[in-house]
């Protein structure tokens, strides 16, 4: 039996967030303090005591998750045969599996909530979430449409998450659901992410992602882009910078982690969002998720 270990990106943050992790472990409690030492502010006071407006801060959130799953993963002690993580979820991910170091990684997911915001300020942008349409008509009408407007997450079967500029956007919702889909909702996100309008960010974070120190990770990473798995650093590197304009290929992921034998998921981190994606993708394997000790 192979177990994979899952990790969510932004939107599954909610008040209240580890403190549980910190109230009842030494080594969560050590690692949340010094989080807040390389933020340079008070993180975990945001994350168990904060407002839900405060947590949505693109600042806040994409560290909170990231440190959220990373402490819980520490914690727990986990050998995973395989890793993944939707987005930020990433990042969480390569920790997990000694890819990166807790502090390179955080110090990362904070550059990038950076750069993701000032590309939001930059240029407009928002996402919308498609349901019961294939994701070939998606693509589709996405390329059919004035402006930027492209396929961002494809999240499981009959649901993909289109981006781009707020316009198109809307144009493309509109032809949508003229094809036939259930829902074509615009989502109440601050940008365009993994769309061509992160450019900037990308740019922004390539070259930090090129510095900071990337180990071979101690089992395959199945990332985003491809929805290949990885073990050498350069191709992870590359693929880590690549991430932000492109699609997260989530659906494909966990289908070539089920080709490859992984036979069950365990979702770490805030929420369980990760695991009906999953369960909608393969009715048949183990998914269970922990936010808690």
């Amino acid at each position: 039996m192979k177990n994979a270990y899952v990790f969510p990106g932004q939107g599954a943050q909610f008040s209240g967030m580890g403190k549980d992790l910190y109230d009842n472990s030494q080594n969560a409690r050590t690692l949340f303090e010094h989080a807040n030492d390389i933020l340079g502010f008070r993180i975990t006071d945001i994350m168990f005591e904060g407002t839900a407006e405060e947590l949505r801060q693109t600042s806040v959130t994409q560290p909170a998750v990231f440190l959220h799953s990373v402490i819980l993963a520490s914690t727990l002690g986990i050998k995973p045969d395989a890793v993944a993580g939707h987005s930020l979820g990433e990042f969480s991910a390569l920790v997990a599996a000694g890819a990166l170091s807790f502090e390179d990684g955080l110090r990362l997911v904070a550059k990038r909530a950076a750069a993701m915001q000032r590309a939001c300020e930059l240029t407009p942008g928002t996402m919308a979430a498609v349901l019961a349409l294939a994701d070939d008509v998606t693509e589709r009408i996405c390329a059919q449409t004035e402006g930027i407007v492209v396929a961002a997450n494809y999240n499981c079967p009959g649901q993909l998450v289109i981006s781009g500029s707020v316009e198109a956007v809307k144009s493309a919702c509109v032809a949508l659901k003229a094809e036939g889909a259930r829902r074509a909702l615009v989502l109440p996100v601050g940008g365009a992410f993994h769309s061509p309008l992160m450019e900037p960010a990308r740019k922004e974070l390539e070259q930090a992602i090129a510095e900071a120190k990337f180990c071979t990770p101690t089992c395959p990473i199945y990332q985003n882009v491809d929805a290949a798995p990885h073990t050498a650093p350069e191709e992870i590197k590359q693929n880590l910078i690549a991430q932000l304009t492109a699609p997260v290929r989530w659906t494909q992921s966990v289908r070539n982690m089920i080709a490859d034998g992984i036979t069950s998921f365990t979702e770490l981190g805030p929420g369980n969002v990760l695991q009906g994606l999953i369960s909608k993708t393969n009715s048949e394997v183990t998914v269970t998720s922990k936010a808690n000790l």
